[in-house]
């Protein structure tokens, strides 16, 4: 797929981040222009995420490295356990420690045994160190501490190595403070720059550390560090430069969590190998890339069985015990990139293999272009609120759920999805919202639970469960998209809308899940959709859709492989689709289908054509199976091998038994009729013997047979018209 400029559309709705990308009226470089869809939905703005970087970042002529030579400089040269200067300059040494009292440029050479760098500048000017090939390892304290200055520059000359380490243990001058508390610490503003090494080894807490903004323009860093790598408070930005980074805690962070308008990590290139136990990457308020390549390991990286449905929900729902603080929350976070309110990204490569989600934002997430590559234990991309793409690639190779938000636009881009779970979810909230089984009532928390059982109960009874909602949404308006999912394919707790794009969908061979599963509705009003799977919760989309579409549901379960191809009565070839699974319900809509012409489905046989993601190209397709002959009326065609047939409701996708969608009828066909009457604690059993089969944990005749024992028929199909 071409690959576009940094450029990228986004959803104006999106309140919270267009706070955070606000730009001055006058300013060109970072326009936003308004457009409408379509369809007539919410317009959409278009953004440069350098350019929000370069509004929201200034950089100083001494933030950039320049030759130290014609600037009048001090020369300090350390010898072990003292150190030589000239008198005449503002620098005390005493007891091991260096202390520079005024501003101008000072350029360090040599190695302390054990002792320190203090900066406390009594003036207003900059302070320059020039590191010019330093070892300093001091047992008590940081090796480099900048206490007070207007600002400090640490730059590294061409060719040179330098050292900073400090002890696993800090001896403060006042017992009350906990600070400095890294390798290289600033109580100030701090930038590097040049083009030599600096190796940080953080044996008592991080690596570097700045308390206001910590600025970085070039450099090739080596961070090892006991908690968080690289850490800025205010705004940590990033120009370019080389990036090793091995953290016990987080790798690069801000942690201004007082000032919605600080706390900024704004990336605009650099290389970046991160290993964390922890998050990769992680901004308290916005994260802002707008170029670079990033390979991110965070807590010990992927499994290498991701865990079944049963078992996270085992953890998310099996224990009532709160959290006890933000700080215990924050400690089990391993995720890739996070950012606390908005992600926006307008390139650059990713490699990113997170134990939690890949890329996490407690609110909205922007993807203009770049290039993904996401292994993870939990959601590929998860935002609470928001996700746009307007372009790049995105594959996730291994998830939980692959993407997940309460609203999820696709306006262009390549997306490769495979999940445990669901392929593309639509439910919001925190990562828990994953688990929509068993239905969410307003005022609990996770399933219905004793404390809120009547209130359960009470909105149980008037069938109103809270997990589909008219705010809830995925919309796919272009774009490449494919997803295969061991859950349902595309899955909305609330409403999907198609005007334009490919998706692709290999779902569930359980009939525990749909290759499609909504709540409210599903407009297709363009694009080409194939979503095959199981057909115990096939959906198609809603019949109020203006571009045609069928399902077709089999008898008997086809192989993985097996053909579906779809002709006109002129022989001309529709679709032709190879699918991954197993499957027993296959779903087309395509701008070739047209009311009034007749078609024909058939079944396996072969295609000389090329096929991408198991979609076929020109070629010849020979061999196959007639299945079923029909002709077009409807917007949507319900078909089984006799012919044209009817639909009926039934529960979404996870046996929710909480609305009514559509799928081929027959008598027995809906499995909603399976939790009529049932009171809660047997629909709570029920759930988890579902739950279970779809994991696999048991199998689909254990399943019934528990089913049975409760007196819940398992549901199966009725007899073919």
């Amino acid at each position: 797929m071409t690959m576009k400029s940094k450029y990228f559309k986004a959803a104006a709705v999106l309140v919270s981040t267009s706070l955070l990308f606000a730009c001055s009226n006058n300013s060109d470089s970072a326009a936003v222009e308004g457009a409408q869809t379509e369809n007539g939905s919410s317009s959409v703005s278009v953004v440069n995420v350098s350019a929000l970087i370069s509004e929201k970042v200034k950089y100083d002529k001494d933030d950039l490295y320049n030759d130290w030579e014609n600037e009048n400089p001090i020369l300090v040269k350390l010898n072990g356990t003292d150190v030589s200067y000239d008198s005449a300059t503002p620098v005390i040494y005493d007891n091991n420690r260096l202390t520079i009292k005024t501003g101008g440029t000072y350029v360090i050479s040599g190695e302390l045994l054990d002792g320190q760098i203090v900066i406390d500048a009594e003036d207003k000017n900059p302070v320059r160190l020039v590191l010019n090939g330093v070892k300093i390892n001091c047992s008590n304290s940081s090796a480099i501490y900048v206490a007070k200055a207007e600002k400090t520059v640490i730059s590294l000359p061409e060719g040179t190595e330098n050292y900073l380490s400090d002890g696993q243990q800090y001896v403060f001058d006042d017992s009350s403070e906990a600070e400095p508390n890294a390798a290289l610490f600033s109580k100030d503003d701090l930038t590097i720059n040049g083009t030599g090494a600096l190796i940080v080894q953080g044996n008592y807490n991080n690596g570097i550390t700045s308390k206001d903004d910590l600025k970085i323009t070039g450099g090739d860093l080596h961070i090892k560090a006991v908690d968080d790598g690289l850490m800025g408070r205010d705004l940590l930005a990033v120009k370019e430069g080389h990036f090793s980074i091995e953290a016990g805690g987080d790798g690069i962070k801000s942690s201004n969590d007082k000032d919605a308008s600080k706390g900024i990590i704004a990336l605009e290139g650099g290389t970046f190998d991160i290993a964390s136990g922890n998050d990769g990457i992680q901004a308290e308020t916005s994260l802002w890339i707008a170029d670079g390549s990033y390979k991110i390991t965070s807590g010990g990286g992927s499994p290498e069985v991701i865990n079944s449905s049963e078992e996270k929900m085992r953890g998310a729902w099996g224990s009532s015990a709160e959290p006890t603080s933000t700080e215990d929350m924050d400690s089990e976070s391993a995720k890739g990139l996070k950012a606390g309110t908005a992600i926006a990204v307008g390139g650059g490569s990713f490699t990113i293999d997170s134990l939690d989600d890949g890329v996490h934002s407690n609110d909205s997430i922007e993807i203009g272009n770049g290039d993904f590559m996401i292994a993870t234990g939990d959601d590929g991309i998860h935002a609470d609120s928001s996700i746009v793409t307007s372009g790049g690639k995105i594959t996730i190779t291994k998830s939980y759920e692959g993407i997940e938000s309460q609203l999820i636009t696709v306006n262009d881009g390549e997306i490769h999805v495979t999940a445990s779970d669901d392929g593309i979810n639509i439910g919001g909230g925190n990562d828990g919202s994953g688990f929509d089984r068993p239905p969410q009532i307003e005022g609990t928390r996770g399933p219905v639970g004793e404390a809120n059982k009547e209130n359960a109960s009470k909105a149980s009874s008037n069938n109103e469960t809270k997990t589909a909602s008219e705010e809830n949404k995925l919309t796919i308006n272009g774009g490449y998209i494919t997803v295969n999912a061991n859950g349902d394919g595309l899955d909305s707790n609330g409403s999907i809308a198609m005007t334009g794009g490919t998706v692709i969908v290999n779902g569930p061979t359980s009939n525990g899940n749909g290759p499609l599963d909504y709540d409210n509705s599903f407009d297709m009003s363009g694009g080409f959709l194939i979503a095959v799977g199981s057909s115990g919760m096939a959906q198609a989309v809603s019949e109020e859709s203006s571009q045609y579409s069928l399902l077709m549901t089999y008898p008997e379960t086809q192989k993985a492989g097996a053909l579906v191809h779809l002709e006109d009565s002129k022989g001309e070839s529709i679709v032709t689709f190879a699918p991954e699974k197993d499957y027993q319900s296959v779903f087309i809509s395509s701008p070739k289908l047209e009311k009034g012409s007749s078609y024909t489905l058939f079944t396996g046989g072969a295609s000389t054509g090329k096929d991408i993601n198991g979609l076929y190209s020109d070629g010849d397709y020979q061999g196959g199976t007639k299945v079923v002959d029909f002709t077009i009326s409807d917007s949507v065609t319900w078909l089984n091998e006799t012919g044209i047939t009817t639909a009926s409701s039934h529960g979404p996708g996870g046996f929710n038994p909480s609305g009514g969608q559509n799928r081929p009828g027959g008598p027995g066909d809906n499995p909603g009729d399976m939790f009529k009457d049932l009171d809660e604690a047997t629909m709570e059993k029920v759930r988890s013997i579902m739950d279970q089969e779809r994991a696999g944990s048991i199998t689909r005749e254990e399943a019934q047979a528990q089913l049975t024992e409760l007196g819940v028929e398992f549901p199966k199909r009725g007899p073919r018209q």
